[in-house]
């Protein structure tokens, strides 16, 4: 059964897609089965991936309006070893036709199904806004992946966030959560930063993963090169980051996988 998570943050600029598409990289190349799921009508993840944009037959534009399956629309990354589900301006038409449309809010939900044996991820990049995109990758998911930068008005955002996931958890996905933080273009020697840093680590505790992505030259380069960090220079501290960041993924969700399986047995025994 494949893991659904999306790199969500309100706030735009604070590195969602370069998450995206370098943990998509990170896990495929510690041979995780990935499927990246570019939900913003820009299609930034999609040319990061080393996928032209312009050229795709098929995106996640048909999939929503249900004209193509995820099967028929994925395209292999080759130089990144995972798949895209990829988007182009075509995307941004999809917020109006949805409006009108019977489960709106579901339609990936119901089409990533019918692959769920075919990956171990989905990543799914959403656009900064709470739109009817977002709301559809959010009703998805198991959880949400949260980039920020350690600054004061990313704090300020991040309370937004947690109140739109409160609200989607509450109506729509009763399996949502904050899967975890991860502190973006990090440098230690800004005292504000380091501040800021266990100001979360102070208030969400585990939540916030251990892995810290540095700001890295390297990793900024990358998409005007159409390649993830990871794939484009493997050496640098931010694609050495990233790599150590998707296998704190899997371990997290190998835990998260125990505990649930423990609260089922627990259930079970007090029926």
């Amino acid at each position: 059964m494949a893991k659904i998570f999306c790199i969500a943050n309100q706030k735009g600029g604070v590195g969602k897609t370069t998450t995206t598409v370098n943990l998509a990289a990170g896990l495929a190349k510690i041979g995780q089965r990935v499927l990246m799921v570019d939900l913003d009508p820009q299609g930034n993840a999609t040319m990061g991936s080393g996928v032209d944009k312009r050229a795709l037959k098929l995106s996640v534009y048909d999939v929503l309006l249900e004209s193509a399956s995820v099967q028929e629309a994925a395209v292999l990354a080759d130089k990144c070893g995972f798949q895209v589900l990829g988007a182009n301006r075509e995307l941004a038409g999809a917020e109006v036709e949805l409006v009108e449309l019977e489960r709106r809010e579901r339609r990936l939900k119901t089409a990533l199904a019918a692959v769920d044996a075919d990956y171990d991820f989905v990543l799914i990049d959403c656009p900064p806004s709470l739109s009817m995109l977002t709301l559809n990758g959010l009703c998805s998911a198991h959880g949400v992946i949260v980039p920020m930068q350690c600054e004061y008005f990313a704090l300020e955002g991040l309370t937004d966030l947690v109140n739109t996931i409160k609200q989607v958890h509450a109506n729509l996905n009763r399996d949502l959560q904050i899967i975890g933080l991860l502190r973006m273009m990090f440098d230690p020697r800004i005292t504000l930063q380091q501040q800021v840093s266990e100001q979360l680590k102070g208030h969400f505790g585990d939540k916030v993963f251990n892995t810290v992505i540095p700001r890295n030259v390297r990793l900024a380069e990358a998409p005007s090169y159409g390649l993830p960090g990871v794939v484009f220079d493997p050496a640098a501290k931010g694609s050495q980051a990233f790599v150590e960041f998707a296998q704190e993924m899997v371990e997290r969700v190998v835990h998260m996988d125990a505990a649930a399986t423990e609260s089922s047995a627990k259930s079970a025994a007090r029926a």
